[in-house]
């Protein structure tokens, strides 16, 4: 018979310490020659992204040692940081950005004694030079890239070009010796896409106020042999026309995903009507597979994000779904779309192709990332890489529930909950259980649907969790993320606050014991919802938004310096609502405990707004605890950081619902 244990009481072998160690997933798949190349996270090792390597025989293996961090900080968020081929005759080259100075590096694993060597120089203005998405051509002695550079000491200051840099080195001292490629009339860049042909060179393109997923250009420019791009045009994409990526199908018509329907999808544009005589502007696109209702692609929060990659004989590798997302070979003769076969249910946006074969990054409820193998000649799919391995008996681990409430409006609310559960501990039977409601990171993000061993550790102890994916959020149409525009800090908290309450309405959850968490815009909805509600108990603030004017007035990196435009509106239009709006301005209101977790060296939610908030809730009288984490930026990465946000986080549910757990450390609660 199974113990009877009253909720959040109950004994977990999924610890803090399991939880941190597992978190992060593969990201940035590559081909070079027949082996498939990622970077992977390493928590314990600093929290760096190591470049990992898995040979045609199956051999998986860290290219470079630490502290060789393979990661980009344009646009901070970052991007593609690395590209490889295989040299004539030889093994790999390798290039790659290097967290922490953010030169671009070249590299060659198997050559006797070899050692990265810098190809781009340091500069000592603001935020230096930096590089994302390259594109390797050996065979024109450069590398394609994005270039970021800091014209002055502040976070805008900044100008983006596509940029060539010599593989010989001869940069590496020299900025001259950078060419540039484009000019800097756009704000931002993709990496650029070389035609088959090698004649023509595609990329995107946008402008504040937008953000790529409201609108974006694809820009198409001629390729000369020492210059920049000739002719540069745009093509297709407009202000309110969010294109998230653009490539060549093998027979030189160009392929992307746009929004223009409500949903992003995959359409192209013959070589006809791109070439000589067809004359200046925009182009119209054919849907290659028009009318599903599902997503194609995804919002850029990253430079070089793949949702599609053409095959050689002209089927095309995708990533689609409703919600959750699926990997699709597309004919684009007939509009034939099959599915490769699995359990996941959750595909990431990086792809890589070698002949008959398509790799991608994908998890599901019973499993964390790992990388996939299809084979599209039998249809066969297996693990090839960072392979799922149960740290515990996957009994402990919870089963979601894919769930549509209604909010106000009789709008569609989307979420996962997921219950309590455990073999070992069964609750009585008048008991209701604690709730947190979880509110995801962007605002223009997704919660997927994947095995998170965060999420099990608590719900493994007798804690539910409701993910929310509330109005704004991505994987369910145009339509649905832009219930946003000029409502975030209303929208949001209303949606979160719908679920908590149909939960605790039908008995599934204690109204007197939930909770609300998030990070970063997460963050915010979290402090907004404890300003502006009276349906949570306590809440868990991480790296968060809390001061709009400050935020919008040069406290924020420029990729999301005018974001607010949308979100909340034109400052000099609505500067009231920026003051209503922010959690910082109604300190008064809150009346429950909280925690707020802030990384140090965050430049994106700065600490500055966390102090500021702290500073207003003094004297108070509230209980709650502020952690800051050297170190740590925008999103913790460090095991023991993780370790103890996430053992703080249960300290303080366990304080406010009152239950007893002498398995965590005690979070001290000040007044």
């Amino acid at each position: 018979m199974v113990p009877t244990g009253a909720y959040g009481t109950w004994p977990s072998p999924i610890d803090a310490v399991l939880a941190a160690s597992h978190d992060g997933r593969p990201e940035f798949l590559g081909m070079i020659g027949d082996e498939v190349w990622w970077t992977a996270p390493r928590p314990t090792e600093g929290g760096r992204r190591a470049l990992v390597r898995r040979r045609a025989d199956g051999a998986e293996e860290s290219v470079l040692p630490a502290p060789w961090n393979v990661r980009s900080r344009v646009i901070e968020y970052g991007g593609h940081p690395w590209a490889g081929a295989r040299r004539a005759g030889g093994g790999p080259l390798v290039v790659f950005v290097h967290f922490p100075d953010q030169r671009l590096y070249a590299y060659e694993p198997d050559a006797p004694e070899a050692a990265p060597r810098p190809l781009t120089p340091l500069s000592p203005v603001g935020g230096g030079l930096r590089w994302a998405d390259p594109q390797l051509l050996p065979e024109r002695g450069e590398v394609w890239c994005v270039l970021e550079e800091f014209t002055g000491e502040g976070p805008t200051d900044v100008r983006r070009v596509i940029a060539a840099v010599p593989l010989d080195g001869s940069a590496a001292t020299d900025r001259g010796a950078v060419r540039e490629l484009c000019d800097d009339r756009h704000r931002f860049v993709t990496g650029p896409r070389l035609s088959p042909d090698g004649r023509h060179a595609a990329w995107i393109a946008w402008d504040h106020p937008q953000m790529p997923w409201d609108g974006t250009v694809v820009m198409l420019g001629e390729v000369s042999e020492d210059g920049p791009f000739g002719g540069v045009r745009p093509v297709v994409g407009d202000t309110d026309e969010s294109v998230c990526q653009v490539d060549w199908a093998p027979d030189g018509s160009l392929l992307f995903v746009s929004d223009v329907s409500n949903w992003w999808e995959l359409q192209r544009v013959r070589p006809d009507a791109l070439g000589p005589g067809a004359g200046p502007g925009f182009v119209p696109g054919t849907g290659l597979c028009p009318g599903r209702g599902e997503e194609f692609g995804g919002p850029l929060w990253k430079i070089g994000l793949k949702w599609f990659h053409p095959l050689e004989n002209g089927l095309i590798a995708v990533i689609h779904g409703k919600g959750t997302t699926a990997l699709g070979i597309l004919d684009p003769e007939t509009g034939e779309l099959v599915d490769a076969a699995g359990p996941w249910t959750e595909w990431a946006s990086t792809l890589a192709v070698h002949g008959d074969r398509v790799i991608g990054v994908a998890a599901s409820p019973r499993s964390a990332y790992e990388v996939v193998e299809l084979d599209t000649r039998t249809g066969r799919t297996r693990v090839i890489g960072s392979a799922h391995d149960d740290p515990v008996d996957p009994v402990y681990y919870p089963e979601p529930q894919i769930r549509t409430f209604t909010g106000p409006d009789n709008r569609e609310i989307h979420a996962h909950i997921y219950p309590p559960h455990s073999p070992d501990r069964i609750a009585p039977d008048e008991e209701l259980p604690p709730y947190v409601v979880s509110a995801h990171g962007g605002p223009t993000g997704h919660a997927p649907l994947v095995l998170n061993l965060e999420i099990a550790y608590f719900t493994s102890r007798g804690i539910g969790v409701a993910v929310v994916n509330y109005g704004g959020s991505t994987g369910y149409g145009r339509e649905y993320r832009e219930r946003l525009r000029e409502q975030w800090g209303v929208v949001d908290v209303e949606d979160c606050a719908a679920v908590a309450e149909t939960l605790a309405a039908e008995g599934t959850a204690d109204p007197a014991r939930l909770a609300i968490r998030g990070g970063s815009a997460g963050g915010w909805t979290t402090a907004a919802s404890l300003a502006t509600t009276d349906i949570y108990a306590c809440g868990t603030i991480i790296y968060p938004v809390l001061d709009l004017m400050s935020w919008a007035d040069g406290e924020t990196h420029d990729f999301e310096s005018r974001y607010l435009e949308s979100l909340i509106g034109p400052p000099a239009e609505v500067p009231g609502r920026y003051r209503e709006r922010s959690p910082l301005q109604h300190t008064d209101r809150i009346a429950v405990p909280f925690l707020l977790l802030q990384g140090l060296d965050d430049v994106i939610c700065p600490p500055v707004q966390s102090e500021r908030f702290l500073a207003q809730m003094a004297g108070r009288g509230i209980p709650h605890a502020y952690i800051a984490f050297e170190g740590e930026g925008h999103g913790f990465r460090r095991a023991d950081t993780m370790v103890r946000a996430l053992e703080s986080e249960l300290s303080l549910y366990a304080q406010t619902f009152r239950i007893v757990r002498r398995d965590v450390p005690l979070l001290e609660l000040k007044k």
